[in-house]
């Protein structure tokens, strides 16, 4: 963890570039500090994917309407302090990208940070070995 997760209507889909969104939020996530001025988020956890809705209604139907639900899902343990700053800087990040779309068309977007007490989790693969290696 972190993960963002982004779900989209395909409407916007011409009008902006989705995988520039996604690097621009792993690199707004990357430069959260904590308390102690040190990085929050460990480089290997971070992951953003989107994913488009197949199906979806937006509104009252009048126009082609658009929207984008982002979902930051933390694991316990950061201060509130730290969860707003990680909100604060991925709105940000997505105001900044979204400035043109948003000039463009109709575009609701929701972003929410969530915490949870995970039931299980299990951590498997060995991306986050390539950037614990001592410098």
């Amino acid at each position: 963890m972190p993960h963002l997760v982004i779900l989209y209507t395909p409407n916007v889909e011409p009008d902006t570039d989705l995988t520039a969104l996604c690097r621009a939020l792993a690199d707004a996530m990357l430069t959260v500090q904590g308390d102690d001025g040190r990085p929050v988020f460990p480089t290997g956890g971070v992951r953003v994917l989107a994913y488009p809705a197949a199906h979806y209604a937006v509104a009252d139907g009048s126009g082609d309407h658009g929207f984008m639900y982002l979902n930051l899902r933390l694991g316990r343990g950061r201060s509130d302090a730290v969860k707003q700053r990680a909100g604060e800087t991925l709105a940000a990040a997505v105001r900044l990208h979204c400035a043109p779309l948003l000039e463009k068309r109709a575009l609701g977007i929701t972003l929410q940070v969530d915490e949870g007490p995970e039931v299980f989790d299990a951590k498997l693969g060995n991306l986050h070995p390539l950037f614990n290696k001592a410098s």
